[in-house]
């Protein structure tokens, strides 16, 4: 069973409800048993969720403090973390074996971060039209110079869901 951390936008981004559905239709079919962990459920975490729902996937929602009494669909696991929206974040990504940027803003940015420097397989999307786009011009390959884990940027939501499923679990590193 993976457990797969998924980065997206907290609020919308036009165009980006298609990618989320296509990724995690693909996801549904490459790796069933996968656990997807989400941030809360509001803006694309919605999306997630109720597309993961509906294929059969297992959701697991690490809500942050200022927002635990969001409700959220039957089945799903709710982790009321007690912390503020980095904190939770922190809950979310080490709880990972890989991690999904499917677009987003500074908090999806700090999840990719969070990833890299723990060690996590890290798998970006691109052209999604939300801020985590620029990730690959910034840093094509790699976040800083330790080279903790090969950043894999792609274009395809369906390419992103193979990838993520095919990634074996990354260490559990320090920040540093």
């Amino acid at each position: 069973m993976k457990q797969i951390a998924v980065a997206v936008h907290s609020n919308t981004v036009p165009g980006l409800a298609e990618k989320v559905e296509r990724f995690v239709e693909a996801l549904a079919g490459r790796c069933p048993d996968a656990v997807l962990l989400v941030g809360g459920y509001w803006g694309h975490m919605k999306e997630v969720v109720d597309s993961a729902l509906k294929r059969g996937l297992r959701v697991v929602a690490v809500l942050p403090i200022e927002r635990e009494n969001v409700e959220i669909p039957p089945g799903v696991v709710a982790i009321r973390s007690g912390c503020e929206y980095r904190c939770r974040s922190v809950i979310l990504v080490r709880s990972a074996d890989a991690v999904a940027v499917v677009g987003g803003g500074v908090g999806t940015a700090i999840e990719a971060f969070m990833a890299y420097a723990m060690g996590k397989p890290l798998f970006v999307l691109a052209g999604t039209g939300a801020s985590t786009d620029r990730l690959r011009e910034a840093y094509p390959e790699y976040f800083d110079e330790r080279r903790v884990v090969k950043v894999v940027y792609v274009d395809d939501p369906e390419r992103l869901a193979e990838l993520v499923c095919a990634a074996e679990g990354g260490a559990a590193a320090s920040f540093g």
